[in-house]
């Protein structure tokens, strides 16, 4: 059976001859699925093929779409910017909400819980999901599929996992394109699930409206950096797992985050942050926190700041896709390669000051 575009895990499960590998929990199911599966080549299609798919709401197209604005090769590069620009009067209707925590907090848990929720009031629920990328063999286990069982079957869900990269803020390179190729296929509320190691989160803050951040009742002191840092940025915090024998010590960080909170600025927008209990196990919480978040929209609706935000997260938009490009061109300078690895000798032995090392690059790639 095909969900969302893909087939489903249990499915492929079921298709494979013989037991699983005993190597299963070290290989992407992706590529399992690639060993079962083996699809004929997909045809290339052009910017209008993928336009008119993406509005129809075919979802393999919409996949492959996806697909085409992450590649780096200048053929399909080409085409996204084309298919880019065509569906920009198509976008901007959808709430865009980014949901953060700490590793082991149950982000896809939440989510999963979260969804079945927002599907039952009606929304068309595109999920986002960011998987971690090994620094060392830069393989990604995305996996977030087969932890969102339930959201994976329905008709009004579309889940599309991706491999963090080297993207700062642990999101995808191209998540904003993304997001709005979700929006052009007519759904009503984009949910951006990140990383989560405790890496600046502020690419995940400079393109969705409302930021959950999720965190856990007595985490450790080791974790205070990274919570302080992510706290300041969150429109709404809420402690997960808050069940069973948790629920006292739940309270009991509320109360402790919520008291912190007074001692961040007050936010521009003058919308205070709340923070709530939450269990996927039972649904509690839940309820609570889509009233916040509708709450935060009339906030913003109202006084004019959602719009002001949207337009603000454009220019950072194109100013983070100078940086981008700059570097991509800078890079591909020929002999650049080479001139960058001896720089970087000459800078760990000592004979060259980093300032004067990026500063002789430059004039290679820019004559300047």
């Amino acid at each position: 059976m095909k969900v969302n575009g893909f087939i489903h895990y249990n499915d492929f499960i079921h298709r494979k001859t013989g037991p699983l590998s005993a190597d299963f929990n070290r290989i992407s199911y992706l590529q399992q699925i690639k060993e079962i599966v083996m699809p004929a080549k997909f045809s290339r299609l052009s910017a209008d093929d993928y336009f008119n798919g993406i509005r129809a709401g075919d979802r393999m197209i919409l996949s492959r779409a996806i697909t085409l604005v992450e590649s780096t090769l200048l053929t399909d590069k080409a085409i996204s910017d084309d298919l880019l620009e065509r569906i920009l009067p198509f976008t901007g209707q959808a709430r865009r909400i980014g949901i953060t925590g700490v590793p082991g907090v149950g982000k896809s848990t939440f989510i999963e819980r979260f969804g079945q929720l927002l599907v039952r009031e009606g929304e068309k629920l595109a999920i986002l999901t960011i998987d971690p990328t090994s620094s060392k063999s830069h393989g990604s286990i995305l996996g977030d599929k087969t932890r969102m069982d339930v959201l994976s079957k329905l008709e009004e869900v579309y889940i599309r996992p991706s491999a963090a990269g080297s993207a700062l803020g642990g999101v995808a390179n191209a998540t904003r394109e993304a997001m709005l190729l979700c929006e052009a296929a007519g759904f009503t509320t984009i949910l951006i699930e990140t990383v989560g190691v405790g890496q600046s989160e502020t690419s995940v803050r400079n393109m969705v409206d409302f930021f959950l951040l999720l965190m856990l009742a007595g985490a450790g002191d080791e974790l205070q950096g990274i919570k302080k840092g992510i706290m300041e940025m969150a429109d709404a915090i809420a402690i997960t797992k808050s069940d069973g024998a948790n629920i006292q010590e739940s309270e009991k960080a509320r109360i402790s985050y919520q008291n912190a909170l007074h001692l961040f600025p007050p936010d521009e927008s003058g919308w205070i942050t709340e923070v709530l209990t939450t269990s996927a196990l039972d649904g509690a919480g839940f309820e609570e926190i889509i009233g916040v978040i509708n709450r935060y929209y009339e906030h913003m609706e109202s006084s004019g700041r959602l719009s002001a935000l949207r337009n603000h997260q454009k220019i950072q938009w194109l100013n983070d896709l100078i940086d981008y490009l700059q570097r991509r061109q800078f890079l591909a300078t020929p002999g650049m390669k080479e001139a960058l690895k001896l720089q970087e000798q000459a800078v760990l032995k000592g004979t060259t000051s980093p300032y004067k090392a990026a500063r002789t690059l430059v004039e290679l790639a820019w004559n300047v």
